[in-house]
């Protein structure tokens, strides 16, 4: 089977939300990445500005603001708040993985912006029954996670009749390039189930376990599209309209707002996903078992893209950050209430044998950016 890395950035095509290559080695994310510099940025905050124009009339909200304790929140908020003035409704997926940093930013964020505020807390057993399927199908603990995140906002928007949800960047658009900021791509059922909850809706859980009941589900029940269309509901990314830069704008909102940061061993970047207590450990972990990387090459293939390091310096960065930590592993154990041994024993057979070789008792990573063929660009290894 063939690896190709990517010329310009360290993604290689084993990439789970794929990639695609051009004739001269340039990976498809790297491709869409080039629009950042060319677009015409207030242009764009203009045609924003008309297009939620529409949406302030004579409701309690003008919109819906999906939110977390990290990530790009406080400057979405922002946004939405200080330069479309708009009234949000801000909505929030409990995923019971919080973290006490997690948590201040996340009662800092409501208190700074006095927003009103609504959560989804299911309750911990069904997810322990969603885990159970997740971890063995997927290799997944975060299925719930990105499936509460997503659903809640949109079935929020249509209970209340709120049409227009606000979202911060599409990791498709972002990440491999899987559509132009020309596009300006909304939200959509489709990319929801084929990307973010590898092709299982909610509903689709019930044919894999008979222990899964419609009722442990029902919280994560996408709205039928009938609701979505006769409601008018849209979902829109702000990385459409606005340069993004994460790193860059994490930074701004610490020095705005004293937005709480966290050091992690595996990453640079002490902003995202801080409120988890897993995504920076077992999460990672998992990532770099099934796909040959971990966080790190997010972040370093971001900050490539931006010009800010060079493709040579990031591999240098990234030796120095080999060690995913798993202190995070006894209290997700606990949590699931499942030993260490069968964790390791369900996630193991997910492991790629394109990045890992088993030694006796032992798996190896192959580390292909260690290679002297990459560094000279010769970046494709028939294995």
């Amino acid at each position: 089977m063939m690896v190709q890395f990517c010329k310009r950035c360290l993604y290689h095509s084993h990439h789970p939300l794929n990639l695609t290559f051009n004739a001269k080695g340039i990976c498809s994310g790297c491709v869409v990445h080039e629009e950042k510099e060319i677009i015409d940025w207030q242009e764009r905050y203009q045609k924003l500005k008309k297009k939620v124009k529409k949406y302030k009339i004579n409701r309690d909200y003008d919109c819906i603001v999906p939110i977390t304790g990290a990530n790009d929140s406080f400057y979405i908020l922002d946004l939405v708040i200080n330069k479309l003035k708009l009234n949000p409704l801000t909505v929030h997926y409990n995923s019971h993985y919080n973290t006490l940093s997690g948590l201040k930013n996340l009662a800092k964020l409501r208190t700074i912006f006095d927003v009103d505020f609504m959560q989804l807390v299911v309750e911990k057993e069904k997810i322990r029954k969603i885990n159970d399927v997740t971890l063995k199908k997927f290799a997944s603990m975060y299925w719930h996670v990105i499936a509460g995140q997503t659903v809640f906002p949109v079935q929020i928007a249509v209970k209340f009749k709120i049409p227009l949800i606000i979202w911060g960047v599409h990791q498709g658009c972002d990440q491999v390039g899987m559509f132009s900021h020309y596009d300006e791509v909304e939200m959509s059922r489709k990319y929801r189930k084929e990307h973010d909850l590898l092709g299982y809706e909610a509903e689709d859980l019930l044919g894999v376990s008979s222990n899964i009941s419609d009722n442990d589900v029902n919280s994560f029940v996408y709205p039928s599209d009938k609701e979505i269309n006769e409601n008018g509901i849209v979902g829109i990314y702000l990385s459409n309209y606005f340069k993004w830069d994460s790193k860059k704008q994490h930074e701004e909102m610490i020095r705005k707002y004293k937005y709480e940061a966290v050091d992690y061993n595996n990453t640079y970047d002490n902003c995202n996903n801080i409120n988890c207590n897993h995504y920076n450990g077992v999460h990672d972990y998992i990532k770099l078992i099934k796909y040959g990387y971990s966080k790190i090459i997010d972040h370093l293939c971001r900050e490539i893209r931006l010009k800010k390091i060079s493709r040579d310096n990031a591999i240098h960065i990234l030796q120095n950050y080999k060690k995913i930590d798993l202190d995070d592993l006894q209290i997700f154990l606990d949590f699931q209430q499942m030993k260490q041994n069968d964790f390791f024993n369900i996630v193991d057979k997910f492991r790629s044998t394109i990045f890992w070789n088993k030694n006796g008792n032992k798996f190896e990573f192959i580390d292909y950016l260690k290679s002297s063929k990459i560094r000279n660009l010769d970046f494709k290894f028939n294995i």
